[in-house]
């Protein structure tokens, strides 16, 4: 199993019960600054955000990625990204989960990505815990505006200070892209 994956996974149900009850609140991304919707937002998922999406099922990370394959989001990714997610989705699962990421294995996602050069950035103040999630902080700050997406503790812990490099780092449960929900746009306070 994917070691990252293990450490925050919750059950279906769980992520289910907090994305609903959010939205009913009202509270989904109240404080978040949208993109503009003329244009569809660039996102950078991380590679456990495309697990939740393709093998496990979650309901906000699903929803991005029915965004992201009708068109109205942009997800960026760079060739070592998609490497990764390949790697990881050759690692073993808990047998629930194995038809699931087999099926993902046979998904192209390439196809839904905009290709990105490697991030040529070597030093800046958005430096990550873990430097295997650098790639995905770097890409976002390259492509500003963008938003990652992410449930890493070690990329959200930047969130703050991303902002202030046109990086918005947040959940798929808690950012509302106007593009999937007619949402107006808002800004952070």
């Amino acid at each position: 199993m994917c070691r990252k994956a293990a450490d925050y996974m919750l059950s279906t149900d769980g992520v289910t019960r907090v994305c609903d009850s959010a939205r009913q609140a009202g509270t989904a991304g109240a404080d978040i600054p949208l993109p503009s919707p003329e244009a569809p937002s660039r996102v950078v998922l991380d590679t456990n955000t495309v697990l939740d999406w393709l093998v496990f099922g979650d309901a906000a990370a699903c929803e991005v990625g029915a965004g992201i394959t009708a068109g109205h989001l942009t997800w960026l990714a760079t060739p070592h990204m998609l490497a990764e997610l390949r790697a990881v989705l050759c690692r073993p699962l808990p047998a629930r989960w194995n038809a699931a990421r087999e099926h993902a294995l046979t998904i192209d996602v390439s196809r839904w990505t905009i290709p990105c050069p490697e991030p040529a950035i070597t030093s800046h103040p958005l430096v990550c815990r873990d430097p295997d999630d650098q790639v995905f902080i770097n890409l976002a700050r390259t492509q500003s505006p963008s938003v990652l997406l992410t449930r890493d503790r070690a990329l959200l812990a930047l969130r703050r200070r991303a902002t202030t490099f046109g990086v918005l780092i947040t959940t798929a449960a808690t950012w509302r892209p106007p593009a999937l929900h007619g949402a107006p746009e808002t800004s952070a306070t």
